[in-house]
């Protein structure tokens, strides 16, 4: 189910997906909020009230340990 975020004057895309994927990934799902917004893409600096829609993700488990830790 996915959730809006309501934009701020001066948002910016990475700002956005720090805010709502602070605990996923931060800003480095910025492409995952552009894709579900295109109709505002080509803004870099958001202005205030527009309504985005924030797709869940799903972040991988990783439950193999890395080779120096077998």
């Amino acid at each position: 189910m996915s959730r809006t975020y309501r934009t701020s004057q001066g948002d910016t895309w990475d700002l956005i997906a720090l805010r709502v994927y602070h605990d996923r990934g931060g800003e480095k799902l910025m492409d995952v909020l552009l894709e579900a917004n295109t109709d505002y893409q080509n803004y870099v600096i958001l202005p205030a009230n527009i309504v985005l829609n924030v797709p869940d993700v799903d972040v991988p488990i990783v439950t193999a340990l890395p080779p120096w830790k077998r």
